[in-house]
């Protein structure tokens, strides 16, 4: 009796937990009715983003499974509709790209592209912030002039660079041939070409570190290098004790949009060196975009190579955050 009397009782209080629990909305719909007028307000930036981002990305995942070229693709001529005879092929797109030794190569250039590109960045734009922390005469007017390149719209300042470089009638080979030097190919050798478009995204890159670092700078407490002073440390002491890790948080988020513009870098390569000479200044994305819009446009595996970049970026964006994580940053 009293095993059939604690049975009973068991069952009901497990019968009022559901019905208690039946009674509680859930976590999302305690969301949106408390926050109704937030959802409200970003739901227009959803659904923009959700076409004009969304549907791409699904529309780009699919083809990369497939054998979508020019030639077998849907299209509208006049009035005729060609149908589509493209099939689902798998993942044969993406073995084919990751056992032909075009992707390492081009992945291992990219690498060092954005790695120095990135380096140089956060190095010449942290020496630039420190020295214009500090009080100098038309500081003003030095921090214009170093943050113009960055408002020079990149195609801008691409077609520029590709005047500067040209062998013939270009400003720095001008310069040398008055030094009593013989000009350089610039985008004629390998070597030189990848140096020159380095060059050229430094150039562009710079100011942006710049102004974030010095933004870093000045939110540090100026008291903390006055008590440093007063203790006898050396500007490199202040500098290594106290600065760098008061601009951890900047830099860590400054170096991973870096990278990630810097690996996505399309108009600086394709407009200064058009990929050139031959390949050899082809990074990832450039080589994309020349597998859909040159020769027979092959959709299925420029968009398979879209997809490997991204996921390439995403796991650098996961593996960075949990190291900033694992070392007591912000993210």
């Amino acid at each position: 009796m009293a095993v059939s009397t604690g049975r009973a009782r068991a069952a009901g209080q497990t019968a009022r937990g559901r019905s208690r629990r039946h009674d509680r909305p859930g976590r999302l719909r305690r969301a949106l009715s408390t926050h109704w007028y937030a959802w409200a307000m970003i739901a227009p930036v959803v659904v923009v983003m959700l076409v004009l981002i969304g549907w791409p990305l699904a529309r780009g995942v699919y083809l990369s499974l497939t054998d979508a070229t020019e030639a077998n693709i849907g299209r509208t001529i006049g009035v005729n509709v060609i149908p589509a005879t493209y099939e689902f092929v798998g993942l044969d797109n993406y073995l084919r790209i990751l056992t032909s030794s075009l992707f390492w190569d081009k992945l291992l250039w990219t690498v060092v592209w954005t790695v120095v590109c990135v380096g140089l960045h956060y190095g010449i734009g942290l020496g630039l912030a420190v020295m214009l922390n500090r009080r100098l005469r038309l500081r003003s007017l030095y921090r214009v002039l170093l943050i113009l390149p960055w408002a020079v719209p990149a195609f801008v300042a691409a077609f520029i660079w590709r005047y500067l470089y040209n062998s013939d009638y270009g400003v720095i080979n001008g310069f040398l041939k008055m030094a009593g030097l013989s000009g350089v190919g610039w985008l004629d050798d390998p070597t030189t070409a990848k140096i020159a478009v380095i060059a050229v995204n430094v150039w562009i890159g710079v100011p942006f570190m710049m102004i974030a670092m010095l933004g870093g700078l000045q939110s540090i407490p100026a008291e903390l290098y006055e008590a440093a002073e007063v203790d006898g440390a050396s500007a490199w002491q202040r500098f290594r004790a106290i600065t760098l890790p008061g601009l951890r948080q900047v830099s860590s988020t400054v170096i991973l949009l870096g990278t990630i513009w810097t690996f996505n870098m399309f108009p600086i390569i394709f407009l200064v060196t058009r990929g050139g000479p031959g390949s050899e200044t082809e990074i990832l994305v450039t080589y994309a975009f020349r597998e859909a819009f040159t020769g027979i446009r092959d959709y299925a595996g420029s968009a398979a190579w879209g997809v490997i970049i991204l996921l390439m970026l995403v796991v650098l964006a996961i593996g960075y955050r949990r190291t900033l994580r694992s070392q007591g940053g912000p993210w």
